[in-house]
């Protein structure tokens, strides 16, 4: 793998003498206490503004001030004018634009397109303080204050954006965020190395047009520069017929006659770029010395806009493409431009890691919000991120298309000295962590044995269809971090609030002991998301098998340790590959199980997902991607989508009619009745009215078997990663 910069190399004239922020500055007047005649850098961010290491906009500002520059935070402004995003002036270098932690869409709307009435990331967690695509309205404010500043998108939102991609919310392929928010540059993935290149860069009289060559970053320009060797996708992964190939070296007249002969086919839209002339066919010819400066032509926007099984051509593309130490970069076609995506980014080193989350953060929320609580922060304040990325590769998870799948650790000190200042320095500690961990519990320094073959590696799964004999699989570092964690003077207790990778503990007894024993607060999440081979396959997740040995393993350790405790298990209802059949299979399991989940989560096709290719296409992108391809079922529709969560809550009334339709069309009506071994009952409780308004329902209690498992669980699905 190519080698970066050191993350912290600032101009030592620049820093001299600087000293940190409390916070950054929201104001003309904390700018003036400071100081400040002008920030070189603002950041704007739809979240409000925490200082603390889990928020991204504190770590974009906290690296950056550790470089010299000066930061100032614009959060949550009003969009409906430019007044907010003037309050702080023009900065020297650039505006950076984020949507915050959360996908604005994800955080505004439910699974089923329903409007969310709260917000995790806003003060008193009210809903409504950012606008749908946030991304795009605030670099259009930015512009429309200050016209010829550069504007650099990134976070979640941009990064799952950077190329032409479906939008569940109005059922369209829509461009890339680059072009809809006109911004100069876009970040993708964890932004450390990029943000702070590119402020040195401007910072050094650098134009942002020139800055075409950072890894992580994406950029429109006009056609392939002639140096560069371009490969056709279709060449890579052929999606069956296209349109007629091009001679490569035929004159442009000649191009132009056999593009227009093949102009009916709905798969040509756009001609290919004049200036790209060193098209190869096949991969194969482009030698390793010219790799560095081979790009591969995606299917074009108005191609994908037209053609799903394209669309998940390209999908495959995009995600075998995606390793830091191979990656190749990307082209795609809009209009008369082209969005040129770099390679992703190096990942952080131990170093870079431990001075990332030791720089000085205040650790609260901004003052400027008194006693309002900010949910997010409330729920974070006392967990340490030990972690980045996830090689779990789960279709349905934006993890690893922002972060990576090469797991970035910080080291056991680093990890020590945090759980310490939080002892010391947060305001209502009461010596119980809640949370040591990231993406994932346990993949802390988990990696490929070989670093050669990590650089090579295509797999999108290190532990899917099976663990991959190249994976170090040793819990000894985590476990020697709870313990040394768990001894700390002023530590009552440190809890596993992370999702646990049960595949990955089952080769550690050791761990999983640890974490039965001293770790567990009575309840445990796990995610086996679905348990037919169906779903499981699409989603790229482990068997059921796989679950009893964790859950063997877990319930004989906590016997060990005097504790009762319960798996709280998740599971994702409509996901592609998932028919009817398998969730009712589903609902027995949870039924003879004794689970009964609170809350069900119907899976959400965010933009770039592998499983949202399979939903838009009906294509597997997990394979090659042909015309005549596997089909995947494709639970659509609101209907179907409601029986699917009605089975994950086959214990609720509002749901019985539902069931008992479904389980007489599917010839299962066997399973209605008031017997142990049936589903539902064949009665429906009458609602009356409730004391104080509402309603209440009578009549006989419905009964569970008593397995020694938890009645009740939550079953809440987001997916989201760190900055």
């Amino acid at each position: 793998m190519q080698t970066a910069a050191p993350l912290f190399s600032p101009d030592k004239a620049r820093v001299a003498g600087s000293k940190p922020a409390t916070f950054l500055p929201t104001t003309r007047a904390e700018m003036d206490a400071l100081g400040w005649k002008q920030c070189d850098v603002i950041v704007v961010t739809g979240d409000a503004y925490v200082d603390h290491p889990s928020f991204g906009m504190a770590i974009i500002g906290r690296v950056l001030e550790a470089q010299g520059f000066k930061v100032g935070i614009i959060a949550q402004p009003d969009w409906h004018s430019t007044r907010d995003f003037e309050a702080l002036g023009a900065p020297r270098l650039f505006f950076g634009v984020t949507g915050g932690n959360m996908d604005s869409m994800v955080n505004r709307y439910t699974s089923d397109r329903r409007v969310r009435s709260d917000d995790a990331y806003t003060p008193g967690g009210l809903g409504g303080k950012r606008p749908d695509r946030c991304v795009i309205v605030y670099s259009q404010r930015v512009r429309e204050a200050y016209k010829h500043v550069p504007i650099v998108i990134g976070g979640i939102e941009a990064s799952l954006r950077r190329i032409a991609h479906f939008d569940y919310w109005s059922e369209h392929v829509r461009r890339s965020v680059l072009v809809d928010a006109k911004a100069d540059l876009l970040v993708f993935g964890n932004a450390e190395r990029q943000i702070g290149a590119i402020a040195q860069r401007l910072d050094a009289g650098a134009p942002i047009d020139e800055i075409t060559d950072l890894r992580g970053t994406a950029f429109v320009r006009r056609g392939v520069p002639a140096d560069w060797v371009e490969i056709d996708s279709t060449e890579l992964d052929t999606p069956g017929p296209l349109a007629p190939r091009v001679d490569p070296y035929a004159s442009e007249d000649e191009r132009k006659q056999v593009l227009g002969a093949a102009a009916g086919s709905a798969a040509v839209v756009t001609a290919m770029p004049a200036a790209a002339t060193n098209v190869v066919k096949f991969y194969r010819k482009v030698p390793n010395a010219q790799r560095e400066h081979s790009v591969i032509r995606l299917p074009s926007f108005e191609q994908v806009s037209n053609d799903p099984v394209l669309y998940a051509h390209a999908s495959r593309i995009l995600h075998l493409e995606a390793n830091p130490g191979n990656a190749r970069a990307l082209v795609q076609r809009h209009g008369t431009f082209d969005v040129w995506l770099n390679p992703p980014p190096i990942p952080l080193e131990t170093d870079e890691m431990d001075a990332v989350y030791e720089l000085p953060y205040a650790r609260l929320p901004h003052p400027s919000y008194g006693k309002a609580k900010i949910p997010a922060y409330q729920m974070i304040r006392f967990s340490v991120s030990i972690q980045r990325g996830c090689f779990g590769g789960c279709t349905f998870c934006s993890i690893t298309e922002h972060e990576g799948r090469i797991i970035q650790s910080r080291s056991e000190d680093s990890v020590i000295r945090e759980i310490e200042t939080i002892r010391d320095k947060v305001s209502g500690f009461t010596g119980v962590i809640s949370d040591i961990g990231g993406p994932t519990a346990n993949m802390y320094r988990l990696r490929c044995k070989s670093p050669a073959i990590e650089s090579a590696c295509r797999r999108p799964s290190c532990v899917y269809p099976g663990i991959c004999p190249n994976l170090n699989t040793n819990h000894a570092p985590l476990i020697s971090l709870y313990r040394r964690a768990r001894a700390l003077k002023g530590i009552k207790k440190i809890l596993i609030a992370s999702g646990v990778r049960y595949d990955l503990a089952t080769e550690s007894p050791e761990y999983i002991k640890e974490l039965a024993t001293h770790h567990t607060g009575g309840y445990l999440k796990i995610a086996p998301e679905a348990i037919g081979e169906g779903p499981l396959s699409k989603m790229m997740k482990p068997g059921v098998g796989t679950f009893y040995k964790f859950k063997e393993l877990f319930d004989r350790f906590s016997r060990e340790a005097g504790k009762e405790q319960y798996l709280i298990p998740y599971f994702i209802a409509a996901h592609p590959g998932t028919r009817d059949q398998d969730m009712l299979e589903l609902a027995v399991w949870l039924k003879k199980n004794g689970f009964r989940a609170d809350q069900v989560q119907a899976f959400l096709p965010s933009p770039m997902a592998t499983a949202t290719a399979m939903f838009h296409s009906g294509k597997n992108p997990l394979k090659r991607v042909a015309r005549n391809s596997e089909e995947v079922v494709i639970p659509k529709g609101i209907k179907v989508r409601r029986l699917h969560k009605a089975f994950l809550r086959y214990h609720d009334p509002e749901n019985w009619p539902i069931l008992r339709e479904a389980l007489k069309r599917m010839g299962r009506a066997d399973l209605i009745g008031n017997g142990k071994h049936h589903l539902i009952p064949a009665y429906q409780p009458v609602s009356v009215p409730r004391p104080g308004g509402g309603t209440m329902r009578a009549g006989l209690p419905f009964r569970t078997q008593h397995t020694g498992l938890p009645k009740s669980g939550t079953a809440s699905h987001k997916r989201r990663g760190p900055p």
